[in-house]
C-alpha cells in the first residue's frame, strides 16, 4: 500500500523538482517530504522526472555507464529464507545449483567479461556467510583475476561476515563488498525471519572498517510502501556507499513472491530518480530485474543510473551482451574505461577545515 501522499500539481512539480536538482547539485539529499512527493506523482509526469535526475547525473557522470558483471560461484541451497530469493531455504524454483566453481573458471569467466567491457567483477556466493575456508577460497580467485586484469575491480559478496574476514579478503586485493539493505527496517522481518536489518548494517560497517569500498542498495517490488522506499533510501545514504544497486523484484515460481508483478516501467524510473537524489555522486547502478520490469524504457533508466549488470544475474538471465551495448550506445552514452575515475573526484571538496569560531580571530558560523 502507497502512503497517502497528495501528487503535486504541475506547478508545484516544477519548484519540487527545481529544489530537487538544485540540492543534489550541491550534494544535498532531499527532505523525507519532497521525496514522498517525488514517489506520489502521476506517470504523466515521469519524463519530467527523469529530466530533472538526468541533469544531476550527467553534472556528475557525464554520458558514460560502467559495466559490472557476476559470477555465481556457488549456487542454491542457502540455509536462509529470504522470501525474495530463488536460493533460500525450502525454494522450489527449478535454478542451478551446484558448489563451489574452481578458481580458473571463475578467473576466466572474470576475464571474458572484462574483455567485453565491464570495469568490475562481482564473485558471489549463496549462503549465510562464508567459512574461513571459504574466505580463503575466494581470496585466491581474486587473486588470480587481478593477475590477468590488475586494474578490473573486484567486490565480492558472501553474505554475513565474521571478525577478520573483511580484512583478509582486502589484503587479498578485493577492492569492494558488497551486502544490500533490501528495504526498510520496519519491513524487513516480512521477507526474511532468519537474519535481521541489523546484522546486514553490521556486516557493512565491518567492510568499510577494513577498507573495502561499501557496495549496497535495495529489491523493489516486494510490497513496499513509499515511505518504505524513503526509508531505505535514507538508510542507505548514512552507510555512505560508494555503489547502489537498485534491483527490481524477479517473482521465481516456487518462492514466496513468486505471484508478486506490481512494478510498472514509470514506477521503477520514479524510484531511481528518487535514489539519483539521495546519492547524485554516487554509483546508482540499474541491476536485477531491469529487463523484465523496465522492458522498452531500458535506455530512460540510463539517464538516472550510471552502472548496469552486464550478461546473466545470479539464478536468471540477462539480456544478451551485445544488445545491452547497443542499447548504451544507440542512447547516446559511452562505457566507462577501465582507467577512468567512476566517483567525482571533488568529493573531497565536501570536506572543509576550520578556520572561523573558537581559536580564530575569525567570526563563528551563527
Amino acid at each position: 500500500m502507497k502512503a497517502m501522499t497528495t501528487q503535486p500539481s504541475a506547478a508545484s512539480l516544477d519548484v519540487l523538482l527545481s529544489d530537487l536538482v538544485s540540492a543534489a547539485l550541491e550534494r544535498r539529499p532531499p527532505t523525507r517530504e519532497q521525496a514522498l512527493a517525488l514517489l506520489a506523482g502521476d506517470d504523466a509526469d515521469v519524463l519530467d522526472v527523469v529530466a530533472a535526475a538526468g541533469r544531476v547525473r550527467r553534472a556528475f557522470f557525464g554520458r558514460r555507464v560502467k559495466l559490472n558483471y557476476l559470477v555465481n560461484m556457488k549456487s542454491g541451497l542457502c540455509p536462509e529464507d529470504c522470501f525474495y530469493c530463488s536460493q533460500r531455504l525450502g525454494s522450489e524454483a527449478e535454478i542451478l545449483k551446484y558448489s563451489w566453481i574452481k578458481t580458473d573458471e571463475a578467473a576466466e569467466l572474470a576475464a571474458k567479461a572484462v574483455g567485453a567491457g565491464a570495469k568490475r567483477v562481482c564473485l558471489v556466493a549463496s549462503g549465510r556467510g562464508p567459512s574461513d575456508r571459504d574466505v580463503e577460497r575466494v581470496a585466491d580467485t581474486v587473486a588470480a583475476i587481478k593477475g590477468g586484469t590488475p586494474d578490473v575491480e573486484v567486490c565480492v559478496c558472501l553474505g554475513l561476515l565474521r571478525d577478520g574476514q573483511a580484512a583478509r579478503l582486502a589484503e587479498a586485493g578485493a577492492d569492494a563488498y558488497n551486502h544490500n539493505l533490501n528495504t526498510a527496517q520496519e519491513k524487513y522481518a516480512d521477507i526474511c525471519t532468519t537474519h535481521t536489518f541489523a546484522d546486514r548494517v553490521d556486516t557493512l560497517r565491518d567492510a568499510s572498517a577494513a577498507g573495502l569500498s561499501p557496495c549496497s542498495g535495495a529489491i523493489f517490488g516486494m510490497g513496499e510502501s513509499d515511505e518504505d522506499v524513503v526509508s531505505v533510501a535514507f538508510a542507505l545514504r548514512e552507510l555512505d556507499p560508494d555503489s547502489v544497486p537498485v534491483n527490481f523484484l524477479i517473482p521465481f515460481e516456487g518462492t514466496p513472491l513468486g505471484s508478486r508483478w506490481e512494478l510498472t516501467p514509470a514506477r521503477c524510473l520514479r524510484i531511481l530518480a528518487l535514489f539519483r537524489f539521495v546519492f547524485p555522486d554516487v554509483e546508482v547502478r540499474l541491476a536485477g530485474g531491469r529487463e523484465i520490469h523496465l522492458r522498452s524504457m531500458q535506455p530512460l533508466a540510463l539517464h538516472l543510473a550510471n552502472a548496469i549488470f552486464l550478461g546473466d544475474y545470479l539464478t536468471s538471465e540477462g539480456a544478451a551482451g551485445a544488445d545491452d551495448l547497443a542499447m548504451i550506445a544507440d542512447a547516446g552514452f559511452s562505457v566507462e574505461g577501465r582507467s577512468e575515475d567512476t566517483l567525482p573526484t571533488a568529493r573531497g571538496e565536501q570536506v572543509a577545515l576550520r578556520r572561523r569560531g573558537a581559536g580564530t580571530g575569525v567570526p563563528a558560523n551563527t
